[in-house]
């Protein structure tokens, strides 16, 4: 595909993703993506043939992009407290953004048992992060600046509070400190006395 062609699709993505987030994603249509892009039908299907196809590309560029970054940061031997720093900084902003998140668009997408039974996405995209988490802890363990912790479970921790917290962002006014003390939480966890006091 060409240039131009790259960056149209890009633009439908990231209007889209505008779209899902605000709506979920039962009630996005191909209409609705038309007028915000700008595009007529036949632009918009000249790239994508439904809101499915659309939906699951965004999915799967979510934890590509975040496994890419870190294990770009591990080769590049920055320390596994700055990159865990950077996560969870960009975690806790986005726990609170229930403006912009995408639980909702998920939780209708995969509760579809024909989508469930033909795809699996979902679940590639938590292996996904999986992986680069535990990559990270196994880092982090492997420099001294990580306890020794079991990397999994510590994973599960993150995933399931980021996605509890954006869920009921949706649902409740969210008091703001609950994502601060979330990642504390796990900041006191993973970091070792002497990387928390600096020495």
């Amino acid at each position: 595909m060409s240039l131009k062609g790259d960056k149209t699709r890009q633009i439908i993505r990231e209007k889209a993703y505008q779209l899902f987030a605000q709506k979920g994603f039962k009630e996005v249509t191909m209409k609705d993506i038309c007028e915000l892009t700008g595009l007529s039908r036949g632009g918009l299907y000249r790239h994508y043939e439904s809101t499915e196809q659309i939906f699951l590309e965004i999915v799967n560029a979510f934890s590509d992009q975040q496994k890419d970054a870190v294990f770009a940061k591990i080769e590049q031997h920055i320390p596994a407290a700055v990159i865990l720093e950077d996560l969870l900084t960009k975690y806790a902003k986005e726990m609170l953004d229930y403006e912009n998140s995408f639980s909702l668009a998920i939780c209708e997408f995969y509760s579809n048992p024909a989508v469930s039974k033909k795809d699996n996405s979902i679940k590639k995209q938590y292996d996904t992060s999986k992986s680069a988490w535990v990559e990270l802890i196994n880092y982090g363990i492997g420099t001294k600046e990580f306890n020794p912790v079991n990397p999994e479970s510590v994973f599960h921790m993150i995933l399931f509070a980021y996605q509890g917290v954006r869920m009921y962002s949706r649902l409740m006014n969210m008091n703001p400190e609950i994502p601060i003390q979330i990642t504390d939480e796990i900041k006191k966890l993973l970091l070792t006395e002497e990387t928390q006091h600096g020495k």
